[in-house]
């Protein structure tokens, strides 16, 4: 059976500022199975949450700050309200550019994966392009791979990953049980250039499924920008994952 459809809250983060509650029942409607906040601009978590088991709408992971340092209790009394276990997030490019940093980064993510795990928690990494670049000759996230611990899962943002010029399924199969979320956004690949809606970019989303399998837990709908209207895009997203049996939704 193909994985739930979820979308990423960020896409549609300039609409939720003028109305949180509107935009999430627009995406209820749409069919969508589960959201994955990133912020809640203009509410709560306490609230959001309601709001999410009013419309019956899983909250599979979210986007935060690292849970370590002065973040930490925001970040798991966050989690804690949404009733969601999967903790993401992820550092910029310059934390990547040497294998120093690179190592030190997975110390960073190491410690946010003991706080996760010691509140009953996962901590995940969601990836740009800049972890797919090599490093004195190595891909940086096979460096990474070599420094985390187990426990760490992976976000694999599929739209990135070719943008920096990997192969996603490839890099899907690779991974197997240790990616369960993907990322799905299509568009040209290339850094500068805005996104489409799913199904009209240059991405091949039949690949990245055949690879994930069974370990694919959850197809994550997110477009960072977009030429057209976003909230048609989102809808455009859903049928197109959906009629090609690529993800499972609410509504055919």
């Amino acid at each position: 059976m193909s994985a739930p459809i979820a979308l990423q809250l960020y896409t549609l983060r300039e609409a939720m500022a003028e109305d949180f509650e509107g935009v999430v029942r627009k995406v209820a409607d749409v069919g969508y199975v589960g959201v994955e906040p990133a912020g809640f601009p203009g509410t709560t978590p306490e609230a959001a949450a309601r709001l999410f088991g009013e419309l019956e709408l899983e909250v599979p992971s979210a986007h935060t700050p690292l849970p370590i340092g002065e973040q930490k209790q925001e970040v798991l009394d966050t989690m804690e309200a949404l009733g969601s276990r999967r903790i993401v997030s992820g550092l910029g490019p310059d934390d990547f550019k040497t294998m120093d940093r690179i190592k030190a980064a997975c110390d960073r993510f190491n410690e946010a994966s003991s706080v996760a795990v010691s509140a009953g928690m996962t901590f995940g990494i969601h990836n740009h392009w800049w972890e797919f670049l090599q490093v004195e000759g190595r891909y940086v996230y096979q460096v990474m791979l070599e420094h985390l611990t187990p426990e760490v899962f992976f976000e694999v943002d599929t739209y990135w990953v070719k943008t920096a010029g990997a192969d996603p399924a490839a890099v899907v199969r690779e991974l197997g049980a240790r990616a369960p979320l993907l990322h799905i956004k299509d568009g040209p690949c290339t850094k500068e250039a805005s996104m489409t809606a799913v199904g009209e970019g240059v991405m091949d989303f039949h690949s990245i499924a055949e690879a994930g399998g069974k370990a694919t837990e959850w197809m994550i709908v997110e477009l960072d920008r977009c030429a057209t209207d976003m909230m048609e895009a989102v809808a455009t997203s859903y049928t197109y994952l959906i009629e090609e049996g690529l993800a499972r939704g609410n509504k055919s």
